[in-house]
């Protein structure tokens, strides 16, 4: 998720100012750190088509030197269960995410205001199957300290479809991760989210596509130095660009999910 974004809530569930990127010293692993953890998911109305459904989900991320990395690897219908809906569907969905900072790339501090480290970022989308999704995007990635939120990734791309070998729109993606309530044991609750967005995209079939659409999750966490357990809501808006009601079914509405995480 995407669902966690583990990575933003390292450094806001700590007391430490957030401090813009400066690699002026040619350290540029000072900031180095990685996170990984396993999240048993329930899906519940997730659109397009209304599906239930389990899944595993393998989350990741870090940062070495010039490379910031965030991914996942989702794996449905664990028990091969003939009711499911994913049952005889695509078993394996994954996404990477690398960044490559150009703070630490050039040694010099390009913040400005609110932005505190600049990327050249990239997004890889695949499921495994012949003709599903295989997507590559390429644009230009940011931090942002927002009131409240702190730091926010903040990404933008450009949409090459490997399905149809061809250039698609482009696709605007934020994510956020915000403990707000400390337990004295040092737990705490987290408000953590994203928003995926996607626009100017072909809709010549203005009967089963739209030139945008997209979703935003909503999630609320309970986390532990080892585990998380949370509930997200998901709102969408003709996702994917898929027309609501056209040949995917449903994709405007809401949908819900349950996690239970175990973090190394």
């Amino acid at each position: 998720m995407r669902k966690s974004l583990l990575a933003l809530g390292l450094m806001a569930a700590t007391t430490a100012p957030v401090m813009a990127a400066d690699y002026s010293d040619g350290d540029i692993h000072k900031n180095d750190y990685k996170w990984l953890q396993f999240n048993l998911m329930g899906a519940f109305n997730e659109l397009p088509g209304k599906s239930d459904h389990d899944y595993l989900e393998m989350e990741f991320g870090g940062r070495s030197g010039i490379f910031d990395l965030y991914g996942y690897v989702d794996i449905f219908n664990l028990t091969s269960d003939k009711s499911s809906d994913k049952y005889g569907k695509d078993k394996i969905f994954m996404k990477f995410a690398p960044r490559m900072s150009l703070d630490a790339l050039t040694g010099k501090d390009l913040s400005f205001g609110p932005v505190q480290e600049l990327y050249i970022a990239s997004l890889i989308e695949w499921d495994g199957g012949s003709n599903g999704v295989n997507n590559q995007k390429i644009g230009l990635g940011s931090d942002v300290m927002v009131p409240w939120f702190g730091k926010v990734g903040v990404n933008l791309y450009a949409t090459y479809e490997g399905s149809n070998k061809d250039w698609n729109g482009f696709h605007f993606a934020t994510n956020w991760f915000k403990p707000f309530y400390f337990f004295e044991n040092g737990s705490f609750i987290s408000y953590q989210g994203y928003i995926d967005y996607q626009f100017g995209m072909d809709d010549d079939n203005k009967e089963l596509n739209s030139s945008h659409g997209g979703a935003m999750f909503n999630g609320l966490y309970w986390h532990s130095d080892r585990f998380a357990v949370g509930y997200g809501l998901k709102g969408y808006k003709d996702v994917y660009g898929l027309k609501d009601g056209g040949w995917a079914g449903k994709t405007t509405g809401f949908g819900h999910y349950l996690a239970v995480t175990y973090k190394f």
